[in-house]
């Protein structure tokens, strides 16, 4: 496995180590909350309501790792 490989599954297990226990804190963080009534949402994610949303956030890493790996992949590619 190349180096260039091994970083980037690095990166990706630190992503999903990193999403798995902030998932597990927010679970703990909402049993705690009992009741049928939705809570507010704090003001940090009101003000950034998009930069906040994981669905965004995900689009924008995955963005991110994909532009430099097909930029890498054209120049090294024998044509």
């Amino acid at each position: 496995m190349s180096m260039y490989m091994m970083i980037i599954l690095l990166i990706g297990a630190g992503i999903l180590v990193y999403s798995l226990v902030y998932t597990l804190f927010v679970a703990k963080e909402r049993k705690a909350v009992r009741g049928d009534i939705d809570t507010e949402l704090p003001d940090n994610v009101q003000k950034h309501a998009y930069l906040r949303n994981p669905v965004f956030l995900t689009y924008f890493i995955f963005f991110l790792i994909l532009i430099p790996m097909v930029i890498y992949f054209s120049l090294t590619w024998n044509w």
